[in-house]
């Protein structure tokens, strides 16, 4: 880096750093462009041609007018400055995107303008305004070269009418009068040369580099020195006596003012908003909403935000510039953190094989449509099409909350500026093809100059024209009266100016306005973010330390304090890297300065809080306008039509007697030594800056001493900042194969560590209490979360299987192996077979418990999800793939069985690609391995619509009944969605299965039946009709696994169904619950997510009616503290959000149910078949009750009558209707629906008084039953009134049948 210049040192305060002219460099001559021959090499690489043909850069099948050739950087001033060192390669590559182009006389020759931004690898920009002309070519050599080449071209193409205008590679805007209907001859002459016919041109740029975008200004300086160049009149002062003003003496307007500077023939004018504004955007938000429309933007905008790969295309570089520009300054407060390339010069095109968030723009070449495009992914990729006004959107993507509302609210804003919200789409080509006739009507007009009446609005485009300027000197030179257009010229001179400062206030107003509108949606969004932000470190040092591991915000807590509607947005944007980044300052200002944004942010929030004393109104879904879009708009107003600051004026330098000559019509050569050093004298803006400067380096040095080592911080700060970046901002000057293989390499590790994160993260949230136990913050998960989780993980497995494709098939590159994989193996084995296994019997032990083994194939998950008609897209497809594997806990095992098959792998996938680098694809499997410690339905959960076939097993108990039954037994299973039906199972599905050796273990009673997906399974009704010899039947369980998913449950039961035995039931409600598979090879399973409620076991069950079971009885104080720990249950239930409340049937019914807890109290004391010669059961007790209050006159004894009465007729009511009903489920069953029904309509707590009331609790109870103990009913009545607030709904299963 070469030493920076006296002039230099206050640079950071310069309005502009760098002044570069690119062009031809006539010593060297025509080279072809070495960066297009990368193109095409990579080009042929992408589409595996042979490279051979691509090595050169002359392709003769083009014209040698259309073809690409070397640009260098001719001068730059000055040469270098030590905080923004000058990289030659990456501005010569971004002024000249496509190297130079060569025209004739015959062909459009307007002036353009462009910008561009470098990036750094610090993350700070720098903007490069660019204004690119064309130059007459004097140098022989350079003309005898082009003939040459033309003459070469024609031989081989003889007979050709012009080469292919899809092929051109030097519009830089797009070549509006090409697409014209002009005749062939016109192309011909487009496309030919003869040098003693033809005058050739070739392009040139000049361009200034400042560090803020004021892109209004560098535009005007830019063309005014080009005007100067062209015009007749020689400029006031020689050019360098402005470039060096810009350079030197103009300075940075401060925060919150405007400055003034000259350009050659008018003044340039700049603002900077102040530091509670929003930060500097100069880019015409107007022109973006034209080019998108509305709806448009706004899906743009959300996909940004959501951090998916975006790819804007566009023939027009201003145009893309213009949309990454608005779209970007539209994301206040946050900020884009991942690759950001508005211009992908040709020669970076692999670059859109990066598996990561990117914002990218490509130069689309003329007649190039949309299919034609060649993308290495695209399953999370949103496309704009900018010239046609198109957005394609990525799959699951979720709508930005109100979006309705805010389009509305936005398109109000612009109709007040004349703009239609559906955006006018070819408004710059109108105004192009303007031009151009009115250009044709100068030249054709035989009164040369008398404009028609409808003409004179057009005046306005051609103003400082430079073919205006020649036609009107030519004019002169042949005596025609030009007079009229020079009166019109003088008049219209000062309502230009005037229309054009209006223009650009109108544009400002604008820009602040909706950005505005915009901001104001994340104020109301993120009001109380603040509380949700987790302050967990003592200091800076621990916590840079410490980041990876920390959790900065409680998202579970944030997202439950949302409006419903938000959701779906909110839990995909708190986990993009732009928020994390946020959250990270907000921490980290508590030790540093506040990040300017931030501050700003935090600012309106405090001003929202303080006029709105309602602050739970900021937590609503309804739409709040945005109120301060009059006042936004008048700070701007205020600087540009009173300005703050005037720069010194340009003055004459101290040049050489004979410098500062020119010619007209070509850019002079500029004197070297009066540009490169800035003036020796300090002005006061440098002097103050320079103040400025040496109170930082104090406080700089003071924070070193006391802070830590800076080195070290900063590469903290750095790790901390770029934690899930996974690519900083690609290097645009060094393009050797090496960099281009080092770029891959980072790509790889940033994927593997990517997946380290997520499955961490995806553990870490779905661990439950031993998460917390392990200081992992809190237990909950939200389904939502979840969902989110598992949507990224889709996202990330694509972007890994679309790295290094060789030939892209197909939108999602992972289905696409997959269909190639099934086509293999189907060759070497066809489908008929039943699903092959990995690890052969897989679901043994007691999730068998004489089912048929479920075999493991990665071809029988792809034909279940194949089979769905729902899904119809590739990319939908993958992802149902992904989740079904997940939940089967099959992930790793079948992208390692896919994986397995190298020749396909090395068919697909070049060298480079993550899944042909050997150890990191093992570590990456290994990470996906560890998700099978947990459980998860997210297949089942989501895909709620599908078919799904259920087996269903029922197993008697041999040893003690019959080991087969004579009646017609019937199932219905229901779960979370819905309910089977009563299905009968026939008689003949009668099977044997036998245990090693052959003996004879269970004879069971097994069915598959198809229905709607259930979701989660939770309870099972089982029952026959009593019919034949052998009825009575004792039922150990009933199994039903889910024959896609493979998740079984099972349903205790270990009671008689039959008349005359147990208690008289014919059918039963079982609750379920899901079986833990437990064979050898489920890896990490024990350390798994615990259940939330087993269902009642068969010990306890068989234990009630027998009631002298040998198992030990529950004592007083485990009663009382299994009803309180039932009913707390069911609380949390209710305080949990409504999406993630799980099964209350089980918390009712279910082992530790509310259900179990009254039984186990109503039996404490209870009198058994002692004193009666059969078994008694609490329902008898019930009866006994209904029948005593029903013939009894003892009512009147109690003092409060009518309340009492009432309860007494609602009991006996309720006791009725459940005798009443068809079905015959038994004593103990109605005991439970009695329950189930008095907790639904909040009726025990003033039944249980009623029951002990009745006398006959003396003649059935012992004196010591809790039952006859006050202070313990009294204390049971208090703790069933915890839930009298709460909705219960029951299950239909449950109250089947009951009418009251």
């Amino acid at each position: 880096m070469s030493v920076s210049t006296p002039g230099s040192a206050t640079a950071p305060c310069r309005f502009a750093h760098y002044f570069v002219i690119c062009g031809i460099d006539t010593e060297t001559g025509l080279e072809p462009d070495d960066l297009a021959a990368l193109y095409q090499w990579l080009e042929a690489d992408r589409h595996g041609r042979s490279q051979e043909t691509a090595n050169t850069g002359e392709n003769f099948e083009q014209s040698p007018l259309k073809r690409t050739f070397k640009s260098k950087v001719l001068a730059h001033f000055p040469e270098n400055i030590e905080w923004n060192p000058f990289d030659q390669d990456a501005v010569n590559m971004l002024c000249m995107p496509k190297g130079l182009s060569f025209r004739t006389q015959v062909d459009n020759r307007d002036p353009q303008f462009h910008s561009y931004l470098i990036t750094r690898e610090d993350g700070s920009r720098t903007y490069g305004f660019v204004h690119t002309f064309y130059e007459e070519v004097t140098s022989k050599q350079i003309c005898t070269a082009m003939q040459t080449l033309y003459q070469m071209h024609h031989a081989e193409h003889a007979g050709s009418v012009c080469a292919s205008s899809s092929c051109s590679m030097d519009s830089l805007a797009s070549s509006l009068d090409e697409g014209d209907a002009t005749s062939l001859n016109k192309l011909h002459c487009c496309s030919s040369y003869d040098i003693s016919r033809d005058t050739l041109y070739v392009s040139k740029a000049i361009c200034l580099i400042t560090p803020l975008p004021f892109m209004h200004a560098c535009r005007k300086f830019l063309s005014q020195l080009h005007r100067a160049v062209t015009s007749q009149q020689p400029p006031p002062l020689p050019l360098e006596s402005y470039i060096h003003n810009v350079l030197y003496e103009v300075p940075l307007p401060p925060p919150g003012r405007s400055l003034k500077f000259h350009s050659v023939y008018e003044p340039v004018v700049c603002q900077r908003p102040g530091p509670s504004e929003l930060p500097l955007a100069d880019y015409p938000l107007r022109e973006a909403f034209e080019l998108l429309g509305v709806e448009n933007l706004v899906q743009l905008f959300t996909c940004v935000l959501l951090e998916m790969q975006i790819l804007l295309y566009s023939q027009d570089y201003q145009r893309l510039m213009t949309v990454a520009e608005g779209i970007t300054a539209l994301l206040f407060p946050f900020q884009w953190q991942h690759v950001y390339v508005p211009i992908l010069p040709a020669s970076l095109l692999h670059f859109l094989d990066a598996p990561v968030p990117y914002l990218m723009g490509l130069q689309s070449k003329e007649g190039t449509d949309r299919s034609k495009l060649e993308l290495p992914q695209e399953a999370n990729l949103c496309f704009v099409d900018i010239d046609n006004h198109f957005v394609e959107l990525p799959e699951d993507f979720p709508q930005f909350p109100n979006k309705l509302e805010f389009i509305q609210e936005i398109s109000e804003v612009l109709l007040r500026f004349g703009i239609p919200p559906e955006g006018s789409l070819h408004c710059s080509q109108s105004a192009t093809h303007l031009k151009s006739l009115a250009l044709n009507d100068l030249v054709n007009d035989k009164k040369n100059g008398n404009l028609p009446g409808d003409a004179l609005a057009v005046f306005e485009l051609l103003q400082g024209n430079p073919t205006l300027e020649r036609l009107q000197a030519l004019a002169k030179r042949t005596g025609v009266t030009m007079g009229r257009v020079e009166a019109l010229g003088r008049g219209k001179n000062k309502d230009w100016r005037l229309q054009c400062e209006e223009e650009e206030l109108q544009d400002a107003r604008l820009n602040v306005q909706v950005r505005e509108v915009f901001a104001s949606r994340f104020t109301q969004m993120f009001a109380d973010y603040e509380a949700f932000v987790i302050q967990s470190a003592q200091d800076l040092e621990s916590w840079l330390t410490n980041r990876e591991q920390m959790q900065n915000f409680d998202k579970a807590s944030f997202l439950s304090d949302q409006p419903e509607p938000y959701l779906p947005f909110l839990s995909h944007f708190i986990e993009t890297q732009m928020f994390a980044t946020f959250i990270d300052n907000k921490i980290m200002s508590q030790w540093e300065e506040k990040e300017p944004l931030l501050r700003v942010f935090d600012s309106r929030i405090e001003k929202t809080r303080m006029y709105n004393v309602r602050v739970p109104n900021l937590r609503s879904s309804s739409y709040q306008k945005c109120t301060i879009l009059k006042e936004s708009a008048q700070a701007i107003e205020q600087r540009l039509m009173k300005i703050d600051h005037t720069a010194i004026h340009p003055h004459l330098l101290d040049m050489k007697i004979g410098q500062g000559k020119y010619e007209q019509g070509f850019f002079p050569k500029l004197q070297a030594d009066v540009l490169a050093t800035g003036p020796a004298n300090n002005n006061r803006w440098a002097s103050r800056t320079a103040t400025a400067q040496r109170r930082k380096d104090r406080h700089r040095q003071h924070s070193e001493h006391l802070g830590l080592d800076n080195d070290l911080r900063e590469k903290y700060m750095q790790e901390a900042r770029s934690l899930g970046k996974n690519l900083r901002q690609p290097k645009l000057s060094d393009l050797s194969p090496a960099v281009i293989a080092q770029t891959n390499w980072k790509f790889v590790e940033g994927l593997l560590k990517e997946c380290r994160m997520k499955t961490k993260r995806m553990l870490v949230e779905k661990m439950g209490h031993e998460a917390v136990e392990l200081g992992h913050g809190e237990a909950s998960i939200t389904g939502l979360e979840e969902n989110t989780l598992i949507a990224s993980l889709c996202d990330l497995l694509e972007r890994i299987w679309s790295h290094g494709l060789q030939v892209k098939q197909g939108k999602s590159a992972l289905w696409s192996h997959l269909l190639q994989y099934q086509e293999r193996e189907e060759k070497l084995d066809p489908p008929a077979e039943s699903p092959v296994s990995v690890g052969p019997e897989r679901r043994k032990s007691e999730t068998g418990m004489g089912m048929p083994f479920l075999r493991v194939s990665l071809i029988q998950d792809m034909r279940h999800i194949q089979n769905m008609s729902e899904i119809k897209t590739d990319v939908g497809r993958a992802r149902a793939w992904i989740r079904l594997s997940l939940e089967k806990k099959l992930l790793s095992q079948h992208l390692k069985q896919l994986l397995s098959n190298q020749a396909l792998t090395k068919k697909l996938y070049k060298r480079y690609a993550f899944l042909r680098c050997e150890e990191e694809k093992e570590q990456f499997l290994f990470h996906l391995l560890s998700l099978n410690a947990v459980d998860y339905f997210c297949f089942t959960s989501v895909f709620t619509t599908i078919m799904i076939p259920y087996r269903a097993l029922i197993i008697p108990i041999k040893k003690l009944s019959n080991a087969i039954t004579t009646s017609n037994p019937w199932v219905c299973v229901s779960g979370e969605l819905g309910d089977s039906g009563v299905m009968q199972i026939p008689k003949n599905v009668l099977e044997m299965t036998f245990e090693s050796g052959f003996r004879p273990h269970h004879t069971h009673i097994s069915a598959v039946f198809k229905c709607q997906n259930l979701g989660k399974l939770t309870t099972v009704q089982i029952g026959h009709d009593n019919s034949g010899l052998l009825a009575k039947w004792l039922v150990d369980c009933v199994m039903v696994r889910n024959e896609i998913s493979g998740h079984t449950y099972k349903f205790p039961c270990g009671r008689w169904l039959g008349k005359g035995v147990d208690d008289g039931s014919l059918e039963r409600i079982l609750i379920g619950e899901l079986v833990i598979p437990c064979s050898e090879d489920d890896v990490g399973r024990n350390c798994r997510t615990p259940p939330l409620q087993r269902s009642p076991t068969q010990p306890r069950r068989l234990s009630i009616p027998s009631l002298t079971s040998r198992s030990s009885k529950p004592t007083a104080a485990q009663i009382q503290e299994a009803i309180g720990e039932a009913v707390n249950n069911i609380v949390k239930h209710f305080h949990k959000p409504e999406k993630e409340r799980g099964s209350l049937t089980i918390l009712l019914c279910g082992e530790n149910g509310l259900v179990s807890a009254l039984e186990q109290f109503f039996h404490h004391g209870f009198k058994s078949s002692r004193i009666f010669q059969k078994n008694v059961f609490m329902w008898d007790f019930v009866e006994k009750a209904v029948a005593y209050f029903e013939t009894t006159d003892q009512i009147g004894d109690i003092q409060e009558p009518e309340s009492f009465n009432l309860t007494c007729k609602t009991f006996c009511q309720y006791v009725n209707a459940i005798n009443g009903t068809p079905r015959s489920i038994g004593k103990d069953g109605k005991f439970q629906l009695l329950v189930c029904l008095g907790a639904r309509d909040h009726l025990l707590p003033q039944w249980i008084p009623l029951l002990v009331e009745c006398p006959l609790i003396t003649r059935m109870y012992e004196e010591y039953a809790l039952l006859r103990d006050r202070m313990t009913v009294n204390s049971l009545i208090r703790v069933l009134q915890t839930i009298q607030d709460f909705n219960i709904t029951l299950e239909s299963s449950l109250v089947k049948g009951i009418d009251l």
